[in-house]
């Protein structure tokens, strides 16, 4: 008994040494210094997304597809020529934005806003890939998450606030949620 507690210890005093090493942050590979031109074309991409996220919180079923349409129109003008990266991230970057403009396809054929609401989070998810791949960085950007959406399944929103108002119960839950990570590439 005595020689299996030592085995327990010296194990868990290795394991120690693992976590401290895997604990070392590591910095970022590079920092980009994106152009004007493509931080201005970004920054309407996501004053439009927001914009139809508060207009999935008030409901409002019209102006939910004008801003989809808006944001439809802004992520097709992305300018992604203007991107200071290397041509595998600008790939990248352009298969994220072709899947967020086939989603808001979707999100404009669906008549049903329950329906919408699971193109929004489609949305959403690939926007949040964006923005980690071309390291935006003109803004914090909160990612949240509410766990009771879709009847306990879980979904994703971004937002340019760390304050929760929910775009998938707005009306029983507008506060249920929590932010699961905040995305910061400004330069320090």
């Amino acid at each position: 008994m005595l020689f299996g507690l030592v085995l327990v210890l010296a194990a868990c005093g290795s394991s120690d040494k693992k976590d401290k090493t895997a604990e070392i942050p590591q910095g970022p590979l590079g920092r980009s210094a994106n152009s004007d031109a493509f931080n201005r074309s970004f920054g309407k991409l996501l004053t439009d997304y927001y914009a139809l996220k508060d207009n999935f919180v008030e409901e409002k079923d019209s102006a939910i597809a004008r801003s989809a349409r808006s944001l439809m129109a802004s992520v097709d003008s992305l300018q992604l020529d203007e991107l200071k990266a290397d041509s595998n991230i600008i790939a990248t970057a352009r298969t994220y934005t072709m899947g967020i403009s086939s989603e808001l396809k979707g999100l404009l054929g669906e008549n049903q806003l329950e329906e919408k609401r699971k193109e929004f989070q489609m949305v959403g998810d690939q926007l949040y890939d964006l923005i980690r791949t071309v390291q935006y960085d003109r803004a914090v950007i909160y990612h949240d998450y509410c766990p009771m959406a879709f009847n306990d399944q879980g979904a994703n929103w971004l937002s340019n606030t760390a304050q929760i108002r929910n775009p998938y119960i707005p009306k029983k839950m507008i506060t249920c949620g929590e932010v699961k990570d905040s995305i910061d590439f400004r330069p320090k």
